[in-house]
């Protein structure tokens, strides 16, 4: 099976797990996560028409991306890995979506930031729902409240969370936790669900679901990956 294939497939996936919950399929947009991928196994999926990609990091993405964001104007980038502050003008200035803010330090980087480009990539909270302590995100019992510093101390808009449920556990109880804080927080975008469990991820609402190896297959080496987590 191609590239192309496995794109197609996820898609139908999608659509026919959106529709099975009572959803439209246009309600669930595909993040297909290319990090450590080069560009030229990403062109396949651009000249197919999908548009919404992936990268765990900024320095990684600033050496893929470029050339391609000229031959395809339209599409749309995410961080989706941890970003250190010291990373936060590039962040601002070349990512679409950043969905990894998690503390006080990064929201203060980025707003600085944002005020002086005038640029406003969409922004999501990280939500450790394991509460594992080696992985990036805030507390869910501290989200209500980062939310709030974000918003009102920052001026940041928050368009949504994102989490990544700890390897080996059922997802869906960690879904519905990110369900709930959104809710309660006034807030409509959920990044939630990879490869193994979108489905799931989707009859409990997500918005994005973050796919990588069910599209791009087997990464080129541990060796050369990326900071963060799998996708």
């Amino acid at each position: 099976m191609s590239i192309t294939d496995r794109l197609e497939s996820t898609l139908e996936t999608i659509r026919r797990a959106a529709l099975e919950c009572g959803r439209e399929p246009n309600a669930v947009r595909l993040v297909c996560v290319t990090k450590t991928f080069p560009a030229k196994d990403v062109i396949p999926l651009l000249e197919a028409g999908h548009r919404i990609f992936g990268e765990n990091r900024v320095q990684e993405a600033m050496g893929k991306w470029p050339a391609l964001r000229e031959k395809y104007p339209d599409l749309e980038l995410h961080l989706i890995g941890p970003l250190q502050s010291n990373k936060a003008r590039e962040a601002v200035d070349f990512f679409d979506a950043i969905q990894s803010v998690d503390r006080e330090k990064i929201a203060e980087a980025l707003a600085k930031e944002m005020a002086k480009t005038g640029k406003r990539p969409k922004l999501f909270v990280q939500v450790n729902t394991g509460a594992e302590l080696q992985k990036a995100g805030v507390l869910p019992e501290d989200a209500d409240a980062f939310l709030a510093a974000c918003r009102e101390t920052y001026g940041l808009d928050i368009a949504g969370l994102m989490c990544v449920p700890p390897v080996g556990q059922q997802a869906a109880p960690h879904f519905a936790l990110l369900a709930d804080i959104a809710a309660r927080n006034g807030l409509r975008e959920l990044s939630m669900g990879m490869s193994s469990d979108f489905e799931i991820a989707i009859q409990l609402g997500a918005t994005y679901v973050r796919v990588g190896s069910a599209i791009m297959g087997e990464r080129p080496s541990p060796r050369l990956r990326g900071e963060g987590e799998a996708a």
